[in-house]
């Protein structure tokens, strides 16, 4: 007993040591992993020191460190059930988040707070507007484990309060990880939530790509520092048909996504990502159907230049890819009607990109800056009132009190541009609190 005690404070000396060379934003994440509390399941005793186990501890940083884990996403159990050898972990927990907002100027009639939704012509009525809710509340299952046969997996559920009048409780994740590969509701690998700055607004940057499929994903470390990936994904569009010259036909061929990327830390990295996409229709007016290819690209980096710093970086650009996330999902645009030819459609480009900066003062204290803009560049003519490309700028700060319980406050401003020139301002006060268990 008195070894393992012995033991236990010097792996906690050695990882306070280790700490101060970290980036704050690895120092808060790790404190948050120090919380948690083992339930052995073999005498049912709860045992923190567990956590500082090397082994045990892995499994705990693949809940913060996960390639497509984002800021939003909850934090991993309190406790943990585990076997006796370690081989086995699995645990259920979730998130409590309540969002408070107020607008003004014409109010953005969503949760979300998106350029596209900026009211070209506010009703007097709304132009003020105070929203409150708990979307974003979530209930989770995680299991981690090792066996001869498998490997390395994970099963994984999530299901969050947000659905109509964002109450409504409805699946938002559900997969399994086995060695290298995922199959089941996950991710897209056409996105980096990594790489998207914290916001306490849930719609986050106008360029963010956050689309979930069902997908088959194959994801090998060829190296220490690099990662690929390759997947065949459920489709999902979204196209301007007018069911009168042109309707969208059923899908019948998959998206393929893959990235590659460098990693030359924990939790930073570079990374290159690109989709290509089955887009059918059909010509009402020759009745035919037709199949356009889509196609995107992302460029996306998470860097900690200095202890304090953070900086997030994601550029994405292509065809017919709309739809997989960003305000563009407000639109259908990932197909658009040719003026010029009845019955005949096209995908236009689009482009975007987000900028973000997050300053620690403590670990516990830090507030991000951002700025994104998401353009719809059709290359044919379209109505003067339709949405061209918005900006946005968001200022957030946030505090931990304690491990597991955040809170945060937020300004965002935007700009709405239509094709005809004009434009107009939305502007969002925010705060949130949220506890994790």
């Amino acid at each position: 007993m008195i070894l393992r005690q012995l033991v236990s404070l010097g792996c906690i000396a050695l990882s306070a040591s280790a700490m101060s060379a970290q980036s704050l934003v690895d120092q808060q994440a790790d404190s948050t992993m120090y919380s948690h509390r083992i339930v052995t399941l073999d005498d049912g005793r709860i045992r923190s020191e567990y956590t500082y186990d090397p082994a045990v501890r892995d499994r705990f940083v693949s809940f913060y460190y996960d390639q497509f884990r984002n800021a939003q996403d909850p934090e991993a159990p309190y406790f943990m059930f585990m076997s006796k050898t370690g081989d086995m972990m699995m645990g259920i927990g979730g998130v409590v988040r309540m969002r408070a907002w107020y607008d003004w100027g014409g109010s953005i009639p969503a949760n979300g707070f998106a350029p596209i939704l900026i009211p070209m012509s506010p009703d007097p009525a709304t132009r003020r507007h105070l929203g409150t809710t708990p979307a974003g509340t979530c209930l989770f299952f995680r299991m981690a484990g090792k066996s001869k046969v498998l490997g390395d997996y994970q099963v994984y559920i999530e299901a969050n309060f947000n659905g109509w009048q964002g109450r409504d409780f409805h699946l938002k994740k559900a997969y399994a990880t086995v060695r290298d590969f995922t199959v089941g509701y996950a991710s897209s690998t056409f996105s980096d939530p990594a790489a998207v700055p914290s916001t306490i607004d849930a719609a986050g940057p106008n360029n963010k790509l956050s689309a979930t499929n069902v997908l088959v994903r194959w994801m090998p470390h060829i190296t220490q520092n690099w990662i690929a990936a390759v997947s065949v994904e459920a489709p999902d569009m979204h196209i301007g048909a007018d069911n009168v010259s042109t309707k969208a036909c059923s899908q019948y061929l998959p998206d393929f996504a893959a990235f590659m990327q460098y990693e030359w830390n924990r939790g930073q990295h570079v990374r290159l990502a690109g989709v290509v996409r089955s887009l059918p229709y059909r010509d009402l007016v020759e009745a035919k159907n037709h199949n356009l290819a889509g196609w995107g690209v992302q460029l996306s980096s998470v860097n900690h230049p200095a202890r304090p710093l953070t900086t997030y970086v994601t550029v994405n650009y292509g065809a017919g890819y709309a739809g997989l996330g960003g305000d563009l999902l407000a639109g259908a645009y990932d197909l658009l009607n040719d003026p010029d030819i009845a019955g005949q459609m096209y995908a236009p480009r689009s482009m975007g990109w987000c900028v973000g900066v997050q300053y620690n003062f403590r670990p516990d204290l830090f507030m991000t800056v951002i700025g994104s803009q998401n353009r719809l560049w059709a290359q044919k003519a379209v109505s003067p009132d339709e949405y061209k490309y918005g900006l946005l700028g968001m200022v957030n700060i946030f505090w931990n009190p304690v491990p597991r319980v955040q809170l945060g406050a937020e300004f965002d401003i935007a700009r709405r541009q239509n094709f005809s020139g004009d434009h107009r301002y939305g502007r969002r006060i925010g705060i949130m609190g949220q506890v994790s268990f």
